[in-house]
């Protein structure tokens, strides 16, 4: 018997019906013999319209409440996913961070893992049960809720992984796997079997958004096979690990850019520096 996790992202789990993929991603892993643990996002944008409601309440929230009422996205997404696994007669069970055991840093919006308890969810494993668990979340030492800030779902997955000892955590996208860079820009552009973390590690932190740097980097530090695929179809993914079989002659194995940057280039004038000003602040407001 093996131990995989598979983690969604919101576009994953954004409608009914992509949940109810998920919960078919996640009997099908099951149903190959392996014990499965599922980290799920908040649905779509969900977790915009709260930042947004806050927003209307505060211009400066509390951290602390916001990580109280931005949790509560993913734990709608855990309970909704284990009612679909139960509608299609498997066992499954949802914990939100602190019922699976994550203690994380004292630290609100951008807190990191400091330890995994993994007693729940093995009891719950040992049961045969699917595990459905809220990422980007946790609690501190002094019982505060706390959130692991942007791609706290990925570096949730990898994190329980490695606590697990699972043999692959699966990152479950819009995306077929890692590409040579990106196919929306791109259309020739290739689709990767293997990449090593390190390769993968400075994609990320280039601007590739497939991953969140501080998950490969979790990775590559406990050895846990990661594996990059499409959340609903049946193809497979790229891998990423320490040691290439393949392709490893290769000195360029992608590229990775950002969109959306401006660059202001300013020269000093003394006689016209109001008028130059007034001309760049005019054209910044027109761009947005």
């Amino acid at each position: 018997m093996g131990r995989v996790v598979l983690k969604f992202g919101g576009t994953s789990v954004g409608t009914i019906e992509k949940i109810k993929k998920t919960a078919d991603q996640a009997i099908r892993e099951f149903e190959k013999g392996n014990q499965v643990i599922v980290v799920v996002s908040a649905m779509g944008k969900s977790t915009d319209r709260l930042v947004d409601m806050a927003l209307e309440i505060s211009e400066h929230p509390s951290k602390r409440e916001m990580d109280m009422l931005l949790s509560t996205g993913e734990q709608i997404t855990i309970s909704l996913l284990s009612m679909a696994i139960h509608e299609k007669n498997y066992e499954a069970v949802s914990y939100t961070g602190w019922q699976a055991g994550i203690t994380t840093e004292p630290v609100a919006s951008n807190a990191r893992i400091l330890d995994i308890d993994t007693e729940m969810i093995q009891a719950a494993l040992d049961k045969g049960q699917i595990v459905i668990v809220a990422g980007f979340q946790g609690v501190s030492g002094e019982g505060e809720i706390t959130t692991l800030g942007r791609g706290g779902s990925d570096t949730t997955a990898v994190a329980l992984a490695a606590a697990l000892e699972a043999d692959k955590c699966s990152i479950c996208t819009d995306v077929v796997g890692v590409f040579t860079t990106d196919p929306r820009y791109v259309k020739n552009a290739r689709k990767l079997s293997q990449v090593t973390y390190d390769e993968m590690l400075e994609l990320a932190n280039l601007g590739a958004g497939v991953l969140h740097p501080r998950a490969v980097e979790y990775a590559k530090n406990y050895r846990i096979p990661l594996e990059v695929r499409a959340s609903h179809e049946i193809e497979v993914g790229t891998m990423i690990e320490e040691e290439m079989t393949v392709e490893n002659t290769k000195v360029v194995r992608g590229i990775a850019f950002e969109d959306k940057i401006t660059r202001v280039t300013i020269h000093w004038d003394k006689k016209r520096k109001h008028a130059r000003i007034k001309s760049f602040y005019n054209a910044r407001r027109s761009q947005y």
